[in-house]
């Protein structure tokens, strides 16, 4: 390790001397300045060591977004351990196979579940010990370790490539166009890996993270105004209900503030992207595709946007091509699937456990998404290549359908499945999730300038649940194999 880099721990102490009474993290009413997060995580780590957390180990943590989540990372961080963020709402199944692949010590949460590891609150942990005091310096051999099910369901963990080290010495401007100046505004959980790697990225350059414990669209407008928030992310499910408040409600809150508005995570409809981008100004619209695995990474602003439709950019990290089924590459203009590879002499950026990469010869990795490029270099989303309906021979991407009935003001969220139609091989059912009174008809009605006659739902299903997470994940696989299994299901 160059003496460039030092360790997250030993940059939250050098933020500690330098901005000790500035806020490092807010979570509703509650607060820690830098000097408090670094005193209370030591405190944390030691009662992790207490509980027999050593070097190297992933330390699974499952809490909501609170600030005792960014404390029980950096405490993590702190013995040269790993933090392996998983959703607070997995059921006991899931855990139990998460936290065997990752063979933790413990668990940092408030579950109820009885597993096979100790589960523990932060309170808990910082009441084993009263020592605030610096630990010795270690620098954890793997920054993070998000989980993922993809679209099977089946879980794997994804260990980044890099140590958690960051450069001593701050920059002016880090990733994600975060600047030490800057007050962050992060809704989305950060068990995901972009809400959490950006999280990291804040507070080893000394930011002000402000997260909520829930995503609430006005709430979100207001922590805007009142915390004068500069940097924001969003997720595209969050866009399109704070675009679906009332106009009254929206024109409340002061946004001006806002320089920097990322997202990513799940694609975004067009519609949705440009009234974002025009409210927003002048701050940028900034939008990231990439994997978890982060082989490589494209890039577009708003402005950019605006002059290539649709697109999510051209390639700023590693290289992306788009492959035919028969291995071929594909020209400008047509739809395959997208792989990845690291550029040449680029580090190692992850490991899988419990999965293998799909792989094409010269080290191209694929994550399942579909797409094109053009002439110009610019990539855009089909979307999965498993959630692709085939509906009497013409290829269907759900995403598509997805923006469709977004746009309507009363749908919430939404998910189109394929499901078995004798006729045309699949037929195209929507689930959706929405607010006050709105029919299949109406819905039907909606869609029918909007789609080409083979893309229009043949059926609707209203559920009374959000169908996407907080993050905008949806996991089509699961849903629909339940709605496969229930129509086998006797009368």
């Amino acid at each position: 390790m160059t003496d460039e880099m030092i360790s997250f721990g030993a940059k939250l102490a050098q933020n500690a001397a330098q901005k000790g009474d500035q806020p490092a993290v807010s979570c509703d009413a509650e607060t820690l300045t830098y000097g408090q997060l670094h005193r209370l995580s030591n405190r944390v780590a030691r009662g992790l060591a207490a509980r027999g957390v050593k070097a190297g180990d992933l330390v699974t943590l499952g809490l909501q977004n609170s600030v005792g989540f960014v404390v029980a990372a950096h405490a993590i961080w702190k013995l040269g351990a790993t933090p392996q963020p998983i959703s607070f709402r997995l059921p006991k199944a899931e855990l139990q196979a998460i936290v065997e692949l990752a063979n933790s010590p413990l668990v940092i949460a408030t579950f109820d579940h009885q597993i096979d590891r100790p589960v523990v609150t932060v309170e808990e942990l910082a009441a084993l010990s009263d020592d605030d005091s610096d630990l010795p310096d270690a620098i954890p051999p793997i920054s993070k370790a998000p989980t993922s099910g993809g679209s099977t369901g089946r879980p794997k963990l994804i260990l980044a490539g890099q140590p958690g080290v960051t450069p001593r010495e701050t920059p002016e401007v880090g990733g994600f166009r975060i600047r030490p100046i800057d007050t962050l505004l992060i809704p989305a959980p950060l068990y995901h890996n972009a809400p959490f790697g950006m999280m990291m990225s804040a507070t080893a350059l000394g930011c002000h993270v402000v997260l909520t414990p829930r995503f609430d669209p006005e709430q979100t407008l207001a922590e805007i105004q009142a915390r004068k928030a500069t940097w924001v992310y969003l997720v595209p499910t969050m866009m399109n209900r704070i675009w679906h408040l009332p106009g009254e409600v929206k024109n409340r809150y002061d946004l001006s503030t806002v320089e920097t508005l990322w997202h990513m995570a799940a694609p975004c409809p067009d519609w949705l992207k440009e009234a974002f981008i025009h409210w927003i100004a002048p701050g940028e619209v900034m939008e990231l595709y990439a994997g978890t695995e982060a082989q490589a990474v494209t890039i577009i602003t708003g402005s950019e946007w605006l002059t290539h439709r649709g697109s999510v950019g051209q390639v700023s990290i590693g290289e992306m091509k788009v492959f035919g089924e028969d291995g071929r590459e594909l020209p400008p203009g047509e739809v395959g699937e997208i792989y990845m590879r690291r550029a040449p002499g680029m580090a190692e950026t992850y490991r899988y456990v419990g999965a293998t990469p799909k792989t094409l010869p010269g080290g191209w990795e694929s994550l399942g998404d579909m797409g094109r490029f053009d002439a110009e270099g610019y990539l855009y989303l089909a979307d999965r290549r498993t959630d692709m309906i085939l509906v009497g021979g013409s290829n269907v991407y759900p995403a598509e359908i997805e923006a469709a009935l977004q746009e309507h003001p009363a749908v919430e969220s939404c998910a189109v499945i394929g499901l078995p139609d004798d006729d045309l091989g699949s037929r195209i059912h929507a689930i959706v999730n929405a607010k006050g009174q709105v029919s299949a008809d109406d819905l039907k009605a909606h869609v029918k300038d909007r789609l080409v006659t083979y893309k229009q739902p043949r059926s609707y299903e209203f559920v009374d649940e959000p169908v996407r997470d907080d993050a905008g994940k949806v996991r089509r696989t699961a849903l629909r194999d339940a709605r496969i299994a229930a129509m086998k299901q006797p009368a």
